[in-house]
């Protein structure tokens, strides 16, 4: 790497090597480790590229000893070998420094935790003192990471012919979506900025105005709670709209910047283009979830037409009802206890709040196939029989969790969960390897469970397949929208769509969900006004950084991949932040601070 070189340095601390020995050079840096055999002091010297080794003797051992570590210091001295006492893990483990004199440059107080050691230092102390952290080799790399990633996804897209615009920070306030951060205007009493959640409607004008390809590495912001893959308030994505595209156009440019990126940043094995394609309901059907996890082999099954004549009149009756009965297998070479079966029924019991769960276990016993389970002696030999077939149960110690109380629509998503627990806890997750998916044809509605009306079940600005002749079905609920996602080993990577770049269509979208033309027109004035002027066929997508690093890092929550990130809480501890302001700026902004009355 490049470095200044100055008064403060002739070489970087990751430079010298052998053939340097003889020469005599300035370093400069913190104090990684320092360690005083009595007659001889080894510091190791660290800076932004790395470490080398200095050596202090004779009346610099008293001065040096005096330094606390973590400290920065300009050394000056000859490069000497290292003679049989190479370090082999180090690049400049060949040589070290004979330092003849050195400077104090910054002083080093009593550290909140250790800096060259991992330690167990609770969370909010290294974020109020995350420029300490970030000295830590482990959080250096993942940060040095994301800058390559982001410099490689600008490079690529370059490469296909898309050009990098800038789009506003302050725009107007969105009736769709996550919460949004207000601004409050002081040139304008009573209104209020509101910071993008994405670029969406930009990015559409962007192809209206007469670009082809568009991108942007935009920051986004949404007042979310926290979770462990997003951050709170903001994040940044890698958007990208297209005029005159069609999906497979988009399709193509999303694979290959995924592809490219996760191909050069992990030895993993990843996915090659094309990526599988998996419509919304069947990846209900088959793994509970809208973000399935190609890395798990196993498959959701229905079972409900094995019990439509059934004797047992609890599943008989929930078929009548029109519930389903939905199965998993697990392939094991032990089953689990009865404990461990507890837990998992209570897992389950949780996440579906209050559906039971049922198990059968399959064993053999000299030759002779048992059967055990909370179920084992209530279900005919017809019906287990069938159970095992169409869950293709093999092995002795192989078992199949099953539920019959919830409706589809719950039951689908809580046995994804408990699919993705069981994976985990039984380590039947493919190892080492990024499996993509594209998830496509998501329904445009969905029912309020709140209100029992329609909602949009994803972006509203989709073109639905068949555009506007589709909103005359009279099954609002059986219209799938042009839109997808693309899903890396059970995470959202993306999001995208073609556009509704239809007036009439847009119009009766938000009709359907209870916004009149009206009330359109007014919030999203701009996308109106631009429709209304030849707007062409365009589509887009936007793919997440700080999740694709995180996923590339191999880090549990994405609080690890962000230079400086906000707290579970919500909370900058490092700069305080959110913090109170001044009446004079109350005062400029013409508001004021009510409290809620206590109760």
């Amino acid at each position: 790497m490049s470095i200044v070189r100055n008064k403060y340095r002739t070489h970087s601390c990751s430079e010298l090597r052998s053939n340097n020995i003889g020469e005599t050079v300035t370093l400069s840096g913190w104090i990684d480790s320092l360690r005083n055999l009595g007659n001889l002091v080894f510091v190791d010297l660290r800076d932004d590229s790395g470490i080398t080794q200095l050596v202090f003797k004779d009346e610099l051992i008293e001065k040096i000893c005096e330094v606390r570590v973590e400290s920065t210091i300009k050394a000056t001295g000859t490069v000497i070998s290292r003679g049989e006492l190479v370090n082999k893990e180090r690049a400049t483990g060949e040589i070290e420094i004979d330092v003849k004199e050195f400077e104090l440059l910054g002083a080093c107080e009593v550290l909140p935790f250790t800096v060259s050691k991992e330690d167990n230092a609770p969370e909010n102390t290294r974020l109020e003192y995350r420029f300490l952290e970030l000295r830590r080799e482990r959080v250096r790399n993942i940060i040095k990471m994301r800058s390559l990633v982001t410099k490689r996804m600008r490079d690529i897209m370059w490469g296909l012919g898309f050009m990098e615009f800038q789009t506003p920070i302050l725009t107007s306030s969105s009736p769709e979506g996550a919460r949004d951060f207000l601004v409050p205007s002081r040139l304008h009493p009573g209104k209020f900025y509101a910071l993008p959640q994405a670029p969406q409607i930009f990015k559409e004008l962007i192809t209206v105005s007469g670009f082809d390809n568009y991108f942007q590495v935009a920051p986004c912001f949404r007042d979310e709670d926290p979770r462990a893959d997003r951050s709170p308030g903001e994040f940044y994505q890698l958007d990208l709209e297209m005029a005159f595209a069609e999906q497979e156009d988009i399709f193509k440019v999303g694979e290959d910047v995924a592809y490219k990126i996760f191909s050069e940043f992990s030895s993993w094995e990843v996915t090659k283009p094309n990526f599988p394609r998996i419509s919304f309901n069947d990846a209900m059907r088959d793994y509970g979830s809208d973000k399935p996890d190609l890395r798990i082999k196993n498959k959701l099954k229905n079972i409900t037409d094995i019990f439509k004549d059934s004797n047992f009149e609890i599943f008989k009756n929930g078929v009548m009802n029109g519930r389903e009965i939905i199965a998993l297998c697990f392939k094991v070479d032990a089953s689990p206890s009865r404990k461990g079966f507890d837990e998992i029924v209570s897992f389950y019991e949780k996440v579906s709040k209050g559906d039971r769960l049922s198990y059968l276990i399959f064993e053999n016993q000299e030759g002779v196939q048992n059967i055990r389970g909370s179920l084992s002696k209530a279900l005919s030999e017809f019906e287990v029989s069938k159970i095992k077939e169409i869950c293709e149960v093999e092995n002795e110690g192989n078992f199949v969790v099953f539920t019959a109380m919830g409706a589809r629509k719950k039951v689908l998503p809580s046995m994804g969960k408990l699919r993705l627990k069981l994976a985990k806890d039984f380590n039947q997750i493919e190892k080492n390897v990024y499996k993509f998916c594209w998830v496509v044809d998501f329904p445009m509605f969905e029912e309020n469970e709140d209100t029992g009306k329609p909602d949009f079940c994803h972006n509203p600005f989709s073109m639905p397949h068949g555009g506007i002749k589709d909103f005359e079905n009279e099954d609002i609920y059986s219209i799938y929208a042009n839109q997808f996602d693309l899903v890396l080993n059970g995470n959202e990577l993306a999001s995208g769509a073609i556009r509704n770049h239809d007036l009439k269509s847009l119009f009766k979208a938000f009709e359907i969900v209870g916004y009149s033309k009206e009330v359109v027109k007014e919030k999203f004035a701009s996308l109106y006004k631009a429709f209304r002027f030849g707007p062409p066929p365009h589509g887009g997508m936007a793919l997440g950084i700080d999740r694709i690093i995180m996923l590339l890092a191999d880090v549990e929550t994405v609080r690890d991949v962000i230079m400086f990130p906000l707290s579970q809480t919500a909370e900058d501890l490092m700069m305080h932040a959110p913090s109170n302001v001044t009446n004079e700026q109350l005062r400029e902004l013409h508001l004021s601070i009510t409290k809620d009355e206590e109760e």
